[in-house]
């Protein structure tokens, strides 16, 4: 099945598979794969598939700041396997061959009480809605390479009706966070982990500070408040 994997500045956030003759894409929460920033057109673009043929097209819809496919600008161009589409500071990677497992997989934790998940269209799910701070969805592992960083590291909620509750920091990419509100991911590296805003109106805040949009490393005992929760970093 075709799919689409979302990184901004190196990090991936989100994978999308490809299920119906239609996907959106752009800055309001409506779209199929809704990207929070403002170099992104409201209706930025739209992902045409043939569904006997699973042939990709993709259109740009008119967007202030244009649509580009292996860096080129584009009006409605055919995508290939490991075409990479830009929006803004939003990179799209285009997977269409079988067993193609050249990214790192990203995993999906809940945070919120929302009924909705990450993405908006049913289609595009990457992961069933779940109440705040839920144990992580099942996804298919990527083996770590020996040099990552420990797999001891864990997110505590220490506020609101969950606190005590843990999310493990298993796999390579975790998201947390509340649909429409704020969403974060926390990136293992092979040394460190990295917290990063992926999408809504609400920054994360590290140790009482927005963190802005560059990925921020993280240390044992950081505090952070995320849709109004508040969680603890534990690593170690």
């Amino acid at each position: 099945m075709p799919r689409m994997i979302v990184s901004i500045d190196g990090v991936v956030v989100r994978e999308v598979q490809l299920t119906k003759e239609r996907t959106t894409l752009g800055r309001r929460p409506y779209n199929d794969i809704a990207i929070d920033h403002l170099a992104v057109s409201g209706e930025h673009a739209v992902i045409h598939m043939d569904m006997a043929s699973q042939g990709v097209e993709i259109e740009d819809l008119g967007s202030t700041n244009g649509t580009y496919v292996n860096a080129k600008a584009i009006k409605r161009q055919a995508l290939r396997n490991g075409d990479t589409v830009e929006l803004g500071k939003y990179k799209i990677r285009f997977v269409q061959r079988a067993g193609d497992r050249s990214y790192d997989k990203t995993s999906f934790a809940k945070l919120g009480n929302s009924g909705a998940a990450p993405l908006p269209a049913p289609a595009a799910k990457a992961a069933p809605a779940a109440p705040i701070a839920p144990t992580a969805p099942t996804a298919p592992a990527t083996p770590a390479a020996p040099a990552l960083a420990s797999a001891s590291a864990l997110i505590r909620v220490i506020s609101g009706a969950a606190a005590g509750r843990t999310v493990a920091l298993q796999k390579v990419v975790t998201t947390i966070g509340k649909p429409g509100v704020a969403i974060a991911s926390i990136t293992k590296r092979q040394q460190d982990f990295v917290l990063a805003h992926v999408e809504g109106p609400d920054m994360p805040q590290l140790n009482g500070a927005l963190i802005g949009t560059t990925p921020v490393p993280l240390k044992n005992g950081d505090r952070l408040q995320l849709a109004g929760t508040e969680m603890r970093f534990e690593h170690g």
